[in-house]
């Protein structure tokens, strides 16, 4: 599933079409495409992992889901989710999610959640987690009401820096080692974005799919963690597990 940072490099690559109007719409979702046709995109934003085309009056929400995927000026041997093509190119959205919403996406997102966001609140975050105590920390690291934008790469890339266990317990974390996840996470996220422009993102993890840990050189444990049932890459010898009373 492309995380917070990838949806922005999408949002960068289709700056292009703002101000263009649609000349053509098609695709498989269930939805009013045509109603699209021949509007002006006003604006392209994101939040978390979503990627919005605004248009005057409704947006379109796209979700690009586990196996979702774009392209830019081409097209894939497949039935697109969503294609829109404009006077300078095209854009095509494949196994995603596609929704089509009335009004600004500010009568509903809220970006001070969005790990990605100049309008990220850390304290926000913090203060956060304190309804969601009882859960692993693996969970709240993909809680998108509380870091919006975070995934399963961010999540096991930080607790492995952070020498946290994915299975401890958020109420066993004393409040210094919360305070400083919350701050790892949305620096995470920025490394993440500048690697991946680099096109080097994957030589850079560290822990995320690694067969054995950089620091202890023993083998990775690879477990289904919580609540959300992702999978998680981790040290048993480095990676602390705290328990809650």
């Amino acid at each position: 599933m492309p995380e917070g940072p990838s949806i922005i490099i999408l949002k960068e690559e289709a700056e292009k079409f703002i101000g263009e109007s649609v000349i053509s719409v098609y695709g498989n979702a269930k939805q009013d495409l045509q109603k699209i046709n021949g509007r002006k995109i006003m604006d392209l934003q994101s939040w978390g992992k979503q990627f919005l085309i605004c248009f005057n009056t409704f947006y379109v929400r796209i979700h690009l889901l586990l196996f979702g995927s774009y392209r830019i000026d081409e097209k894939r041997d497949m039935q697109p989710r969503l294609s829109l093509r404009f006077r300078n190119g095209e854009i095509n959205f494949y196994n995603a999610s596609v929704k089509i919403i009335e009004g600004k996406p500010e009568d509903t997102y809220d970006w001070s959640i969005d790990v990605m966001s100049d309008k990220w609140n850390p304290q926000k975050a913090f203060t956060a987690l304190k309804a969601f105590k009882n859960l692993m920390v693996c969970d709240v690291l993909l809680n998108q009401n509380i870091f919006a934008g975070s995934g399963n790469i961010v999540k096991n890339e930080v607790l492995f820096k952070m020498f946290i266990h994915p299975e401890s317990q958020l109420s066993a974390l004393p409040v210094q080692k919360k305070r400083a996840l919350v701050k790892a996470v949305r620096n995470y996220c920025f490394d993440f974005y500048t690697w991946k422009k680099a096109y080097e993102f994957r030589k850079h993890w560290l822990i995320y799919r690694a067969p054995i840990c950089p620091r202890c050189k023993i083998p990775v444990s690879i477990k289904i963690t919580g609540t959300t049932q992702r999978k998680s890459f981790y040290c048993n010898s480095c990676q602390v597990l705290y328990k809650g009373k």
